[in-house]
């Protein structure tokens, strides 16, 4: 997908937002699956802005907003066919062999959703400044062809027989995807089937009680499924699915074989129990009543199971362990917030440093035309980029500036120790909402009740 810098956006803004996304910390393990081809993870996108400078200045060349700023590939795999590492490896190779290892490009591996997906953002200068990449007709299937044999070496699946369109991705999510409003008014109707209601007057009540809205003021039976805005004509479900049909399956004279369904998410080890009395007065049906009411026995004995396999600790050790739980869980996430704010310094400062120095000449060549206002409209960029580099080292002080490779090795030693404070502190999240979630639990088992101030103290360390 060809980048245009668009309206109301900049060039180093329009490169530095969707660098921003696919470098986001959240989706690719704090930075750890991001890879760079000559540039700078850190400071990608002022270094694509600079080139595409360097380009303008030694060809002369500049187009308006509908100027290529940069490439971006987006490269997904099947569910638990690739790990992260190796995805990222791929994704590079991909890179490569597009540009000939002529374009500088940034790799970022997502692995947020339950697929690994690559981000791949490409600077449209090459790196002698004085070319292009140029996209050219049916680039997408050229692409698609280099990627197959790449994953073909690698082992890993392909698509067969791809079409223009998105039409195959829906198939790779299988039974992940996220479900339509007619698949989820299908499913509640098998299920409400499944009950053997004695008649149709019968089986439209219980869909009341599963959240679906029910409609019969109009000729054709209309349904909405929880959260849906608009009604859904039953007959357009089609199939098993059609107000006759539903008839028939109720009375025994349709039988239709079981559909695969998807499978309900486990349930965690120990969980909240579920205010029953609060949901039915929400407008909760007779269905939710009878799940709520196995899942709060469910989450009871594993409470008292997990004071088993503890030891049989006592409700104050539990306590205790409780709030030691939740003071590492809050002395970790203080050590990763100041640890990112120093990368984000440190990230800040190179960027500054490496603004000035590729600046530094032309500020220079401005300063002997004598501040010329000609010689300023033709580098504005240029000379806005150095003073503004020049004013944030003297908002500094008079300390003396490092070198940008004492910056990355810091901004290196900062990342692996936010890393391993970071492992931790999931570790201590889970460890905390468990203990948390027994606690609360077992005080219900006891009908223990605590104050109400100490309550909005654990919802405030929450």
């Amino acid at each position: 997908m060809p980048l245009h810098i668009g309206k109301r956006q900049t060039s180093s803004t329009a490169i530095a937002k969707i660098i921003d996304y696919a470098e986001n910390p959240e989706k690719t393990d704090n930075g750890r699956l991001i890879t760079g081809y000559e540039c700078d993870t850190v400071t990608a996108d002022t270094e694509f802005v600079l080139a595409r400078q360097q380009y303008i200045q030694l060809t002369g060349r500049r187009r308006g907003r509908d100027d290529v700023i940069g490439y971006h590939l987006r490269q997904a795999f099947l569910p638990g066919e690739i790990t992260p590492e190796e995805a990222n490896e791929v994704g590079y190779e991909l890179a490569m062999k597009l540009t000939k290892g002529n374009n500088a490009f940034v790799v970022c591996t997502h692995i947020d959703k339950h697929h690994i997906h690559n981000h791949i953002i490409i600077c449209s200068i090459n790196l002698d400044g004085k070319r292009k990449f140029r996209n050219f007709w049916n680039s997408a299937w050229a692409i698609r062809r280099i990627n197959d044999k790449l994953c073909l070496e690698h082992g890993l699946s392909v698509v067969g027989e791809p079409q223009p369109s998105q039409s195959h991705y829906g198939d790779w999510l299988g039974d992940d995807k996220k479900l339509s409003y007619q698949e989820r008014l299908r499913r509640i109707i098998d299920t409400v089937l499944e009950e053997k209601p004695k008649d149709f007057a019968e089986f439209l009540k219980r869909l009341g009680d599963y959240g679906v809205t029910v409609n019969t003021d109009r000729k054709n039976l209309r349904l909405k499924a929880p959260g849906q805005t608009k009604f859904t004509r039953c007959n357009t479900l089609r199939g098993d699915y059609t107000e006759e049909a539903i008839r028939e399956r109720i009375s025994g004279n349709r039988v239709v074989a079981p559909r695969d369904k998807k499978k309900r998410p486990t349930v965690p080890k120990v969980g909240l129990l579920i205010d029953i009395d609060a949901a039915i007065r929400a407008g909760k049906g007779s269905g939710y009543e009878r799940w709520a009411k196995v899942f709060n026995l469910k989450q009871l004995s594993q409470a008292v199971l997990y004071l088993k396999e503890h030891g049989d600790i006592s409700y104050e050790d539990l306590k205790d362990r409780t709030a030691s739980a939740v003071s590492r869980f809050n002395d970790l996430s203080a050590e990763i917030k100041d640890l990112e704010a120093q990368m984000a310094d440190n990230a800040e400062l190179q960027k500054q440093i490496i603004n000035y120095a590729k600046t530094r000449e032309v500020y220079a060549e401005y300063r002997k035309s004598r501040y010329s206002k000609k010689f300023r409209a033709e580098h504005e960029s240029e000379i806005l980029i150095h003073q503004a580099a020049k004013k944030y080292f003297d908002s500094l002080g008079d300390k003396k500036l490092p070198t940008v490779r004492v910056l990355r090795k810091e901004y290196a030693d900062l990342l692996a120790r936010k890393r391993k404070a970071y492992s931790a502190y999931k570790q201590a999240r889970e460890e905390m909402k468990e203990l948390y979630n027994v606690k609360s639990n077992v005080e219900h088992l006891l009908n223990i009740s605590e104050p109400k101030d100490e309550r909005e103290r654990e919802k405030t360390r929450r």
